[in-house]
């Protein structure tokens, strides 16, 4: 072979190496979060079947760890502060971990109530099953484990071409309807396929990878972090209402895009600046035609990652480090979320002025529905819990309206305050009240269509 064919050759085999990343990689990735798979009589997706088999294989171990996760963080996190109060600056690694006084303080506390539960030794009102072991182990437990292992499975979407893919078909709807990238649709399709977790997990990196502008981060975060399709189930089951199961799934689906096309062109999202963090990577105007583009620009960045292995060890870092900083603070603010729910009457304070309202909309039980349309904020579960003795169109409503508000104290929230995009939690409060004050009179529309 002559010298001057071999640079033709290396381009013709790092082509063919590229093609073949972007579909293993893509289709792998597509399969674990997307593919319907039967087991026992009931369809799940891989992903949830990987979590599944974690949690329940070694219940007391994945137990163990996720205690001791928050009490590493809280450790790292008064290191951290230590280190910096003594000018010194904190060390990479416990730069991670640096923080602010309330947030330490979130920390360490949702480290020892962590650990109350787990040692079963605490306050009674605590230990209560519907309160920190409903916190530990409905959420904490999950996030615990789906973060890192889904950090994996999205890496073989995020670095190996499936996001430019996914992203420049995605462009024409998602850029002049919601004002994101094309991007942003793999966003949504991790968290209602997967968990929020996980979507918040792919905005945060995209964030500081530069591909999303601090307002396109906080819009995707805080309008396409949906609760999963499992959740939606869960909720249809509590409520009696698995018969109506594809009714709320396309109702909540539809009110979703209603609302983000409203919240991206009002505050408190449209104030938010327009700036990427360091050197911005946008998203380039797609060729046409769109199907040839889109697999040119996957292939490309598959051509230029990193190796399989190498990628996929360094996200499972990202993921449990990510995963460290979020769990004491969602066991703190979703521990204290209940009690305060639960033993004081301020839900049923702030749902009174909605009880009119509810009953001039024809929803039967306004008495009930008036605060649990406000008492999701806490834990999303909540709402259900409080209708399941309702009327069925009083529980439809709450389905729909609680699915909906998708921010909330005992998870969602306090993962938005720990990323790195910066989302602050007033914002996050009015966006809560916007979405339910939006979502009432459309939810009761669609609750007299059903009914």
């Amino acid at each position: 072979m002559s010298p001057s064919s071999r640079p033709t050759s290396q381009s013709g085999a790092q082509t063919r190496r590229g093609g073949f990343r972007f579909v293993v990689a893509t289709l792998t990735g597509l399969a674990f979060f997307l593919l319907p798979i039967r087991v026992d009589g009931e369809w799940t997706i891989p992903f949830d079947l990987l979590v599944n088999l974690v949690k329940e294989g070694a219940p007391d171990a994945v137990r163990l760890y996720a205690a001791a996760a928050t009490v590493v963080a809280a450790l790292l996190t008064l290191a951290a502060a230590v280190v910096r109060r003594r000018d010194r600056g904190p060390a990479a690694f416990l730069g991670h971990f640096a923080t602010g006084p309330v947030f330490t303080v979130l920390r360490t506390a949702g480290a020892v109530l962590a650990v109350m539960v787990v040692a079963g030794v605490g306050p009674a009102a605590v230990l209560d099953e519907g309160v920190g072991p409903l916190i530990f182990d409905s959420v904490v437990l999950s996030v615990a484990v789906i973060v890192p292992l889904g950090a994996v499975f999205v890496s073989l979407l995020v670095s190996y071409g499936g996001l430019e893919f996914i992203g420049t078909l995605a462009r024409p709807v998602m850029r002049p309807v919601f004002k994101v990238p094309g991007r942003g649709a793999l966003d949504a399709l991790a968290s209602f396929v997967g968990s929020y977790s996980i979507g918040l997990y792919v905005t945060n990196r995209m964030y500081l990878e530069g591909r999303y502008t601090t307002r396109e981060a906080a819009t995707i975060a805080t309008c396409f972090s949906s609760v999963s399709l499992g959740f939606f189930a869960v909720v249809a089951a509590t409520l009696d209402l698995m018969p109506y199961f594809p009714l709320i799934v396309g109702s909540v689906l539809l009110l979703s895009v209603l609302l983000s096309v409203v919240l991206v062109r009002i505050p408190p999202l449209s104030r938010i600046p327009d700036d990427y963090l360091g050197e911005g990577v946008p998203e380039p105007e797609p060729e046409r035609p769109l199907l040839r583009a889109a697999l040119r620009s996957g292939l490309e960045r598959a051509r230029s990652a990193e190796g399989v292995g190498r990628e996929c060890v360094r996200s499972f870092a990202e993921g449990v480090r990510l995963a460290l900083v979020i769990l004491p603070s969602i066991m703190a603010v979703g521990t204290a979320a209940i009690l305060v729910a639960q033993h004081t009457p301020l839900f049923d304070w702030l749902g009174r002025p909605l009880e009119p309202v509810i009953a001039l909309l024809g929803i039967p039980d306004p008495e009930v529905v008036a605060p649990a349309s406000l008492v999701g904020i806490s834990e999303m579960f909540l709402p259900a819990l409080l209708t399941v003795g309702a009327a069925v169109e009083a529980k439809f409503f709450i389905a729909v309206l609680s699915l909906t508000q998708i921010l909330f104290f005992s998870a969602t929230i306090p993962l938005l305050l720990e990323l790195d995009v910066p989302v602050r939690l007033r914002d996050c409060i009015v966006l809560f009240l916007l979405r339910t004050a939006i979502s009432i009179p459309l939810v009761a529309l669609i609750t007299h269509l059903v009914f």
